[in-house]
């Protein structure tokens, strides 16, 4: 399509999706994040401290680290595949979890706010073959976000009462919007998880007609953290760091973990050499807080 094609053509606003360009991590505020993207290498070399990709295990490993209660929530299926290999993840939460008991709600819940989200999924150019994966980052800290998970969960309590059920949680319409105004095509439904309540009961009659199973479609905002720019990446990397900064609710211990998180053997202490310290934002340079141009595409060559 020609320059002036496009002029002639009222492009819908983007006012759902934002890149690291807008302007909007000046502050490094994590409330102004609500959704992020970036391509999983970059999240990689970004904050080895939380996440490390392990080629020379066999089989080939992503390893998600909870250093001081930091980092991500990494949901997963156990597995994924990039540039043709199989990686197995270690240290993450099932997408398909039973909860059968209150305690084990509580727990589940508990982990759900106390950390970022943090998804793979896999996407091409309209015009490419080639597949790349992508690191979807919920803000579970945002109070939008942080809403709705909650409404949710509260909801459809109060709807079953005293009967099983099972809620997910569903990203894949508004990262696909993203993708499609990026000129992307996602490959796969990967971007989900759900729960199921089990409960005491002898009969769960709305249970077995599906009545009482539900799904919350997120939405917010997604961010592109993506940029080939060294002072953008110096941005992002401040602002992840902060997003993924230990954080202990009222009431909770900072040392408390879902029983249902799959995990290996491993050594965190050999991840304490690379802990990130964080930038105040006295600190933070005065001549990178104008906005920038917008980076595309998502990816480089």
């Amino acid at each position: 399509m020609s320059a002036a094609d496009g002029a002639g053509m009222a492009r819908p606003p983007l006012r759902s999706f934002v890149s690291v360009g807008s302007g909007d991590l000046r502050t490094l505020t994590t409330c102004n994040c609500e959704l992020a993207l970036l391509p999983l290498k970059q999240l990689l070399a970004m904050q080895p401290e939380y996440l490390q990709l392990r080629p020379e295990e066999q089989p080939d490993s992503l390893v998600s680290c909870h250093l001081g209660c930091g980092g991500y929530n990494l949901f997963s299926n156990g597995s994924f595949r990039m540039e043709g290999h199989e990686f197995r993840v270690t240290n993450y939460i099932s997408r398909k979890v039973d909860l059968t008991s209150h305690l084990d709600y509580k727990d589940y819940r508990e982990t759900l706010l106390s950390k970022p989200m943090l998804f793979l999924t896999t996407a091409r150019q309209e015009s490419s073959t080639k597949e790349t994966v992508f690191a979807f980052i919920v803000n579970t800290r945002h109070p939008k976000v942080k809403a709705q998970i909650e409404n949710g969960m509260d909801r459809i309590i109060s709807s079953v009462v005293g009967e099983s059920y099972k809620l997910q949680f569903d990203f894949q319409n508004v990262v696909k919007d993203f993708f499609i105004r990026e000129s992307f095509v996602m490959q796969g439904e990967d971007l989900s998880f759900s729960y199921e309540f089990h409960a005491d009961a002898l009969l769960d009659i709305f249970y077995m007609l599906g009545l009482s199973k539900k799904t919350v479609s997120v939405s917010g905002r997604v961010m592109n953290l993506h940029s080939n720019n060294p002072e953008k990446k110096a941005i992002v990397k401040m602002f992840l760091s902060k997003m993924t900064e230990p954080f202990v609710g009222l009431g909770s211990m900072p040392d408390r973990r879902f029983s249902t998180i799959s995990s290996s053997s491993m050594d965190d202490s050999a991840f304490d050499s690379h802990r990130s310290s964080l930038a105040n934002p006295e600190d933070f340079p005065r001549q990178q807080r104008v906005e920038f141009a917008d980076d595309r595409p998502l990816v480089s060559d």
